[in-house]
C-alpha cells in the first residue's frame, strides 16, 4: 500500500486547488454577491484548502455571480468572537468544532461524549444519520443554518510537557488546556484533572508559558500548528470526535436566491465529504512525522478512563442534560454508555 506523507497529501491538495483556477473563466465585473467565511485553522489544512475548492465551483457555477472569501487562521478572531460574528451577520459562514457551537446550542456537544465512539463508522452513522439531524434542527432555533455533512475535525489526543499519560490515575492533578465547552471542563474535571477553558489562538503561548502543561486536540491540529514544539509526550486517547459544523447566518442564508443556496450547498458538502478523507490520510501519516519531530506517542488505556467517567457519574449527568431522546440516538450508534 502506498503510505501518504502530511506534505505529500497537503501538496496534491494544494496542487489541486491551484489547478482548479486554471482555465476558470476571467471575470472582470465584481461578483453581484460577496459572502464571507471565517475559521481558525491555518490556510495548509485541509478544511482550508476544500473550502478554497468550494468557493472556487460556486464561482464557477455561477459564472463569477457570488464570490465567498476565506478568513483562515483566527484573522477575524478567536472562536467566540467569530460565533458571534456569524450570529449577527458580520460574517456570512464559519466552521465551530462541535464544542464551540455548543456554547450556544448545548445538544450539539454530544458527538464529544467522552469515549462515545469507538471508530469513524459509528461517527458517520450518527452524524450523518439521525444524530445529525437532530443537532441541525436545534442549531436552526438560534437562526443558523447547519450544512448536512459535518466535516472532520478528528480523534482527540492528549499531550503533555511533564509525563506520559498512560491511565486516567495519570490525569490526577494535570493542568491542562480544553476548548471553551462545559463538557470538556465536566470531562476532564471528572478525571481529575485541572482543566482551563482557552480560545484556540492562546494555546500555543499558554503551553510555551506553562500556564497549562497539558492539551487535547486531533493529531493534525498538533501539527499544523506545531504544538509538538511545545509538548513532549503524546497519549493516543481517542477520548472525544469532534468536527467542524459548517454554519451560516440564518437571515443571510434565507435572503439569497434559491439556485445560489442549491449550488453552495452542493458544493460545501461535496468539500466536506473529500475534507473527511483528507483527514483521514493526513492522520495516517502525521504520527512518524511529529515522532521524527521529538514527539513520544504512547497508548492510553481507555477502559480506566471509562470506568473512571462511569465511577464519578460523568455518564449519567450528560444523559439527563442531553435529554433522553439525543442520548437514544447516540447509544442506537454506540451502544449503551450510562
Amino acid at each position: 500500500m502506498t503510505r501518504l506523507s502530511r506534505r505529500s497529501v497537503l501538496g496534491v491538495l494544494a496542487s489541486a486547488s491551484a489547478a482548479s483556477m486554471i482555465g476558470a473563466p476571467v471575470v472582470a465585473r465584481a461578483a453581484e454577491i460577496e459572502l464571507r467565511y471565517g475559521n481558525n485553522l491555518p490556510s495548509t489544512h485541509p478544511l482550508n484548502i476544500r473550502a478554497q475548492q468550494a468557493a472556487d465551483q460556486v464561482r464557477d457555477k455561477t459564472n463569477g455571480r457570488v464570490e465567498i472569501k476565506i478568513f483562515p487562521n483566527n484573522q477575524l478572531g478567536g472562536d467566540t468572537d467569530m460565533l458571534s460574528q456569524v450570529r449577527n451577520g458580520g460574517i456570512t459562514f464559519f466552521t465551530p468544532s462541535a464544542l464551540v457551537i455548543a456554547t450556544l446550542v448545548p445538544v450539539a456537544a454530544i458527538n464529544a461524549v467522552g469515549f462515545a465512539f469507538a471508530d469513524y463508522d459509528q461517527v458517520w452513522r450518527a452524524m450523518d444519520g439521525g444524530l445529525g439531524a437532530h443537532v441541525r434542527a436545534a442549531i436552526a432555533k438560534v437562526n443558523l443554518h447547519a450544512f448536512e455533512k459535518i466535516w472532520d475535525n478528528g480523534f482527540r489526543q492528549m499531550t503533555s510537557s511533564s509525563k506520559p499519560i498512560e491511565s486516567a490515575k495519570d490525569m490526577a492533578g494535570l493542568k491542562i488546556r480544553v476548548p471553551v465547552s462545559p463538557l470538556s471542563l465536566s470531562m476532564f474535571k471528572a478525571l481529575d484533572s485541572a482543566p482551563a477553558s482557552l480560545q484556540f489562538s492562546e494555546v500555543y503561548t499558554s503551553l510555551q508559558t506553562r500556564i497549562v502543561d497539558a492539551q487535547e486536540n486531533p493529531v493534525s491540529i498538533i501539527q499544523v500548528a506545531k504544538l509538538y514544539e511545545v509538548q513532549k509526550f503524546c497519549a493516543l486517547t481517542n477520548h472525544i470526535w469532534d468536527g467542524f459544523w459548517f454554519v451560516a447566518n440564518g437571515r443571510a442564508w434565507a435572503g439569497l436566491p434559491d439556485d445560489v443556496k442549491a449550488v453552495i450547498t452542493e458544493a460545501l458538502n461535496d468539500a466536506g465529504m473529500k475534507q473527511r478523507d483528507d483527514v483521514r490520510r493526513l492522520n495516517e501519516s502525521v504520527q512518524a512525522e511529529l515522532q521524527a519531530k521529538g514527539l513520544a506517542f504512547n497508548k492510553a488505556a481507555p477502559d480506566s478512563f471509562r470506568a473512571k467517567l462511569r465511577d464519578a457519574g460523568f455518564y449519567k449527568e450528560w444523559k439527563e442534560r442531553f435529554g433522553a431522546e439525543a442520548w437514544g440516538l447516540l447509544e442506537k450508534e454506540v451502544g449503551v454508555l450510562a
